[in-house]
């Protein structure tokens, strides 16, 4: 338990730092760009896009506690930006904010190494993106839960290794990034 309470306090202290603010700020910058140009529609139901890899940039760099304030504070804000066809659900800035909390804990503090990458992507993908989000799609549009699940199933195993792939490749260019600075 104290090993949690330091990680999630060491993760607080990193917004004393003027700097690590600017980052957060330019961090979201982005992923308000990457909204707007790189997503791609499959299905309604079913959306490719790298909005969320300033997240992980975020959540590596700053820890669990950040990573889900930040996450849940930038999803109503791309929201508000650029509502996408409907009215504000909590479930999914509640999804941003468990995504936050497990990419932080897990790659916070360590070295850029894939089991970790894939551990945190595999978590992921299984509880926000298979399980919460098709709950909350389910419930949004009326859908049989089960109906849906196949081809999130489907997107999420296919995208593991490519998103987990791209993860690690930002991670070790934020790493060299760091060592220049």
């Amino acid at each position: 338990m104290q090993k949690i309470k330091k990680l999630y306090s060491d993760s607080l202290k990193e917004l004393s730092l003027t700097k690590n603010l600017v980052i957060c700020g330019l961090m979201a910058a982005l992923a308000i760009v990457l909204n707007y140009t790189t997503s791609i529609y499959i299905t309604p139901n079913i959306r490719i896009g790298f909005s969320g890899l300033p997240n992980r940039v975020v959540e590596y760099m700053f820890g669990p506690a950040i990573g889900a304030i930040f996450g849940g504070m930038l999803d109503i804000l791309k929201f508000i930006l650029k509502p996408d066809g409907g009215a504000f659900f909590f479930g999914y800035t509640f999804n941003v904010i468990i995504a936050g909390i497990i990419y932080g804990s897990i790659l916070y503090k360590r070295p850029v190494r894939l089991r970790y990458i894939l551990t945190a992507e595999f978590l992921v993908k299984a509880i926000v993106n298979c399980i919460l989000n098709t709950l909350w799609l389910s419930v949004l549009n009326g859908s049989a839960f089960a109906a849906i699940l196949p081809a999130r199933i489907l997107k999420n195993i296919i995208m593991l290794p490519i998103d987990t792939a791209i993860i690690y490749f930002t991670l070790n260019l934020v790493n060299r990034i760091k060592k220049a600075l």
